[in-house]
């Protein structure tokens, strides 16, 4: 279980190392600054002004929304993948008030975020490091050790999931997509997304203690712990162990759903050497 919580501190780490930078670009380019455009503010034509620039100062936030509006479909989920590849169908970009998904809907969307291709090459991944390092030495080395760490990532993963997304959402009437906030600097979305652990919304629009997620990981977590992890590592504090990097690595992803389209906005600007307008809000 030591592996887990390492390879999360590691994540962790890199991936407010490499978002920080977003909320500097965000401070430098503000309203008013001498020789910086403001987003959709039509500059003055001259002499300089390249020929081949959009004519239109809306048509690169036009671009944008066309782009989200690609990636979100009328049933309420996304087509989205995280950084081109992980599965990423329950967030919503500047959703709003959208209907609530229906119990078959969460199952459907979940069973189609567990098993697509991608998880089984990330878990893959995940089983040849911790080989590597020979956690869990219950599970020996060798090609049976490492299928026993491949399928005990993949059970551990796909149980989570139905139980934070699906499950525990069906029953308790809770909303199991992330809504990105998407306005604020780089702490106070941040924050927003690390609070989603503890309050999602309801079915019913209104706020809720997150109760999928905290008790879903928690049952999780029990059920991995105590079936199929070897023997030795069936205890309290390993079940603990797994609950609690379980919840930090969900905290993890719900911080890179929320910067995730400023990132790939970043990407798909570098080649013109134009801001994504989410740095100019």
């Amino acid at each position: 279980m030591q592996f887990r919580l390492r390879f999360f501190n590691c994540l962790l780490a890199g991936v407010f190392i490499s978002l920080y930078p977003l909320d500097s670009v965000a401070q430098q380019q503000t309203p008013g600054v001498a020789g910086t455009p403001v987003s959709g503010e039509q500059q003055p034509a001259s002499a300089t002004t390249p020929t081949d620039q959009p004519s239109n100062p809306q048509s690169t936030g036009a671009a944008h929304s066309n782009e989200k509006e690609g990636n979100q479909n009328q049933h309420g989920t996304s087509k989205d993948r995280l950084f081109f590849a992980l599965p990423n169908f329950l967030t919503l970009e500047n959703a709003g008030q959208v209907p609530p998904l229906t119990a078959g809907r969460k199952f459907k969307v979940t069973a189609r975020s567990s098993f697509d291709y991608v998880q089984y090459f990330w878990y893959g991944a995940l089983a040849g490091i911790s080989q590597w390092e020979n956690s869990e030495p219950g599970f020996g080395q060798g090609g049976a050790g490492y299928g026993k760490r491949f399928g005990s990532y993949f059970a551990d993963g796909t149980i989570e999931n139905f139980a934070t997304s699906a499950i525990l959402p069906a029953l308790l009437h809770q909303d199991p997509r992330y809504f990105q906030k998407g306005t604020g600097g780089f702490w106070r979305r941040a924050g927003y997304a690390v609070g989603h652990v503890f309050v999602t919304r309801g079915d019913s629009g209104h706020k809720e203690f997150n109760f999928s997620e905290i008790l879903g990981s928690a049952s999780a977590s029990a059920i991995s712990t105590y079936s199929y992890h070897p023997v030795a590592d069936r205890d309290v504090s390993n079940a603990l162990s797994v609950w609690g990097s379980q919840v930090g690595y969900d905290t993890l992803t719900f911080v890179v759903k929320e910067f995730w389209p400023d990132i790939r906005r970043k990407i798909h600007h570098q080649e013109t050497g134009q801001l994504p307008t989410s740095a100019l809000k």
